[in-house]
């Protein structure tokens, strides 16, 4: 035994050695977006907004993250993380982690923030602050607006425990019946549906005053308990596990499985309670016990408005330009400028085409391109993967127009595409009602590859146009994630293009993709080959490079070829925004990679893998493209491509691109050997990686029309 525990012991501090924690590399993560919102570079309403994505990064880390890892040992489910931990332990180190990044959430908000937009002529105030009139004000909008959806439910033998919906923000209330001396217990929610900040009447002066809507509530809640004591009340939300997942491989309906996976999500077991200072111990005991939760599942906040800042967005739509980043208009790129859809295609036909969003317009270029294309009565088919889109999707309206031109219109949704199932299911629904061959993809992989592909007639011949992207089909996001993506109608590209919807739709077993890199089928192993092949350069005494941009990397055989690399003496520099459970700059083993993350005004979504290949000039090296980060989820689990750049002069944009964020001294954070980032800020706001492609692209926009102009 004892034998047993010394290996066990060996195993994990050689694990611990290799590679970093990846849910706590997460947390890292968050903490960079949390110090954009004190960092005196932004805007202060920008700061709001980064305050916000922190608290929904930080809902969505529970449900996923922690509800996995409480499901692992629920079912005794014995693994360790890529660093040798377990379960238990991860949890441990969660909740220390998450217990000062809540403290300095509260602090940022109410030290910094608040004082901040007071200032500016913008007040958060609380109940006790307010005058007489304005008390009277929200009294009665309180009776008018707010009290006529509430629906206060009390627990009793003829009321058992209520449901409490993912995510919402109630108040528990204790109150006693002055005519028997029972005390009761009662859970108001607060409505979803209103705004969580209600607005004074705006004074002479152009301040503008709001109160928190729980406080309103708390404030008036005699009106819902008439005759009743209130002894006590605690505002307190919950954050419920979505990670339920049944193997699909025992499923015979996806979309029926997914749809009552949604169902049973709503009763899924509780993974976190938060609530306000002030509390009562005896609602929190009660709490405990109906929702099946220990001590350990529970936050404590600063003040009772800190239990959900994703209702700050308020503050966000106000008409404060100044106090925002500077508006910009993205781009056209030279080739959209046309409006018939021949035009397009003989453009694409000379030359592919590089986009990048949201520098460059995605409803005027990929947006534009499916809708010449629906009206092109030379267009026989589209097909199309959906993973992620918006509610009033200009995608999906134009394949329905497609199938009224009598076009044949293929997709294939992902219908568990994580928190936008729902969605997806509607839309599957809508499709499949006016004729749209609908498909779920393979069993058991999850299709986040973004592909479309556009098949028509030409002469005698029948052309195929793709695009691959990083990005989803949705122009909502296009706005404010960064993302590459390329439009092509070489061949070469297009019948493997082809061949992936095959794979997705029918049944195929082919694997000898030359261009494309496809997961699960030959991605992870051409991965290595393209990392091999730099060490064999470096040895021979030719140029040897690699540089990848990417969301989250934790791939553990990608991470090991890595240190081979750097152990021969190849240059690495890894551009990862998220999470990163590689060592670098580790003596001895990644002494030659460099990892850095990129935050500020736009997400960083694109994903660009460069490897030099011996080449003389960087810019002649081989560049791909596509969604697949180096997680073992999509390289294994997923369907995924990524596609090469061939052209040269779209490989030297992509060159310019990557050296513009290596060159980066404001934007970007440091990453050493332990996990820790360290900020590099040494620059104004004007030289940031997005302000300088912003410019970028409207000088190159700024020089065709001039040169258009004179021709």
């Amino acid at each position: 035994m004892r034998e047993k525990r010394v290996r066990a012991r060996k195993f994990k501090n050689e694990l611990k050695s290799l590679f970093l924690n990846r849910e706590l590399g997460w947390l890292e993560f968050n903490d960079r977006v949390l110090d954009l919102a004190k960092s005196k570079d932004v805007p202060l309403l920008e700061k709001v907004r980064f305050l916000t994505i922190v608290n929904s990064n930080l809902d969505e880390f529970f449900m996923k993250r922690v509800g996995g890892l409480k499901r692992a040992i629920a079912g005794e489910i014995f693994y360790r993380s890529s660093d040798g931990m377990t379960p238990q332990e991860e949890l441990l180190f969660i909740r220390r982690r998450v217990l000062l990044m809540i403290r300095e959430q509260g602090r940022v908000f109410n030290k910094v923030l608040k004082p901040a937009l007071r200032k500016e002529g913008i007040f958060l105030k609380r109940w006790r602050e307010l005058s007489s009139h304005d008390r009277k004000y929200l009294t009665e909008y309180f009776y008018s607006m707010i009290s006529p959806v509430l629906t206060p439910l009390v627990v009793d033998p003829a009321h058992p425990f209520p449901h409490i919906s993912n995510l919402s923000t109630s108040l528990g209330v204790r109150l006693e019946n002055p005519l028997d001396k029972t005390v009761h217990f009662a859970r108001v929610k607060v409505p979803e549906m209103l705004d969580q900040w209600v607005e004074l009447k705006p004074k002479r002066d152009g301040s503008r005053t709001f109160v928190s809507l729980v406080e309103i509530i708390q404030e008036n809640l005699a009106d819902l308990f008439p005759g009743m004591k209130i002894i006590s009340v605690t505002p307190f939300r919950i954050t419920r596990n979505i990670e339920l997942g049944k193997d699909l491989d025992d499923v015979e309906d996806i979309l029926e499985h997914v749809t009552q996976e949604l169902l049973q999500r709503k009763f899924a077991e509780v993974v976190r309670l938060e609530h306000g200072p002030n509390y009562d111990q005896e609602t929190i005991n009660i709490l405990k016990k109906e929702l099946a939760i220990q001590d350990e599942d529970i936050y404590q906040v600063l003040e009772p408005w800190d239990i959900d800042y994703c209702g700050l967005r308020t503050f966000y739509k106000l008409n404060y330009p100044e106090l925002k980043y500077p508006e910009f208009r993205p781009t056209v790129p030279p080739a959209f400028l046309v409006d018939e859809a021949e035009e397009l295609f003989s453009r694409i036909r000379r030359e592919d085409i590089l986009i990048h969003h949201p520098y460059e317009s995605f409803t005027q270029t990929i947006v534009k391109w499916i809708e010449l294309a629906i009206r092109d009565p030379k267009v026989l088919t589209i097909k199309i993967t959906l993973y992620r889109t918006e509610e009033d999707s200009p995608i999906i309206a134009a394949l329905k127009q497609a199938l009224e031109y009598g076009k044949q219109v293929v997709v294939l949704i992902e219908l568990q595409a994580r928190l936008d199932e729902r969605r997806n299911i509607l839309w599957a629904r809508e499709l499949e009602r006016v004729g749209a061959h609908v498909c779920y993809g393979i069993v058991g992989l999850k299709i986040h590859t973004k592909l479309c592909l556009i098949v028509r007639k030409e002469d005698d011949t029948v052309r195929c146009y793709a695009h691959i992207g990083s990005g989803n089909y949705n122009s909502v996001t296009a706005s404010a994630y960064t993302d590459v993506s390329l439009i092509t109608a070489k061949e070469e590209i297009t019948s493997e293009v082809r061949e992936v919807f095959n794979f997705l739709t029918g049944l195929s077993n082919k694997k000898d993709y030359h261009y494309l890199m496809v997961s699960p089928l030959n991605l992870a192993n051409r991965l290595q080959e393209l990392i091999e092949r730099e060490i064999e350069h470096k040895k021979k005494g030719r140029p040897a490079l690699v540089i990848a941009k990417m969301n989250n990397f934790e791939e553990s055989s990608i991470t090991r070829k890595l240190y081979e690399a750097s152990s021969a003496g190849v240059t690495i520099h890894l551009l990862v925004r998220g999470f990163c459970c590689l060592r670098p700059q580790k003596k001895g083993l990644s002494e030659n990679i460099w990892v850095r993350s990129i935050l500020g005004r736009f997400l960083e979504h694109s994903r660009i893998y460069y490897f030099r290949n011996g080449m003389e000039d960087p810019r002649d090296g081989d560049f791909f493209i596509g969604s697949a980060d180096w997680m073992y989820r999509n390289l294994y689990g997923r369907v995924e491509c990524l596609a090469p750049i061939l052209d040269r002069h779209l490989k030297a944009e992509l060159w310019g691109i990557l050296q513009i964020m290596l060159d980066d001294q404001l934007e970007h954070w440091n990453m050493a050997s332990d996990g820790k980032y360290v900020k590099i800020s040494q620059g104004k706001y004007e030289h940031t990686v997005h302000r300088a492609l912003i410019e970028r692209y409207q000088e190159r926009e700024r020089i065709y029309l001039e040169s258009f102009e004179e021709r």
